[in-house]
């Protein structure tokens, strides 16, 4: 079995966000990237499978800052391969991403993607069902566990309510995950020096992409600021205020 997976740097909701001039985006200059938590636990879901029927693993992203810190990571987390992407004017809409993904994961000849179910950056959820769209195959998103199953995998997908339902599908296919069997492993820095120092990046280059319709961002603002919080010590002191707005 190969599986690629894809993987996505988005700002670090830890920090600060900061709007640039253009009122359009975020300030590049001072914002930190990190890579995106759900595509952290795609990547683990792979790396199990890969320890429980053999299967081999590709990293794909596309080229940007620190995109080769990312893939080296991937390597040493135990992904085989580390493909990174480059070529691409900057992409602005999901579907001129998932035609360049798609291309890829085609020319590989992968019989299993795996996507993060979301980027924290734009929580759309797009990409995955698209290059599924374009390549013709199986989607399932959602996902929280992948296992072998004859020909194909078993998988389990969580709705609303936390109810789960248990799904048979064949391959090739691709799958969104929202969370890996394990919390994903950490990689020591030292051990993702050594693959820097020993290991190479593959690259493809894929040109630019095509222009197609879809959204883009009109405005970006950081959110308003209120008043602040009253907090309360006792079911007493809620009632008197629920009282004084006229609520009870």
């Amino acid at each position: 079995m190969k599986i690629a997976v894809l993987l996505k740097r988005v700002p670090d909701l830890v920090e600060d966000l900061v709007v640039d001039a253009s009122g359009k985006a975020l300030d590049a200059d001072e914002v930190k990237l990190t890579l995106n938590e759900f595509d952290d636990h795609a990547l683990e879901e792979a790396l199990l499978l890969k320890e429980s029927v053999g299967a081999s693993v590709a990293a794909i992203a596309l080229e940007g800052e620190d995109v080769d810190k990312m893939l080296f990571t991937a390597l040493a987390k135990g992904a085989d391969q580390a493909i990174k992407v480059t070529g691409v004017a900057p992409v602005e809409r999901n579907l001129q991403l998932a035609r360049v993904f798609a291309k890829v994961v085609e020319e590989g000849g992968y019989d299993l993607l795996l996507t993060g179910v979301q980027a924290t950056d734009d929580r759309d959820g797009q990409v995955g069902a698209m290059v599924a769209a374009l390549l013709e195959r199986p989607f399932v998103s959602v996902v929280t566990s992948v296992l072998p199953e004859g020909e194909g995998v078993k998988i389990l997908k969580e709705y609303a309510g936390g109810v789960m339902a248990e799904f048979e599908v064949s391959l090739p296919s691709v799958l969104g995950i929202q969370a890996a069997r394990q919390a994903p492993r950490y990689a020591p820095v030292s051990k993702v020096r050594q693959v820097q120092q020993d290991s190479t990046l593959e690259t493809v280059d894929c040109g630019a992409a095509e222009g197609m319709p879809g959204m883009s961002v009109v405005v970006m603002t950081p959110p308003e600021r209120g008043e602040g919080a009253q907090m309360l010590d006792s079911v007493e002191e809620v009632i008197e205020v629920l009282a004084s707005k006229g609520v009870i």
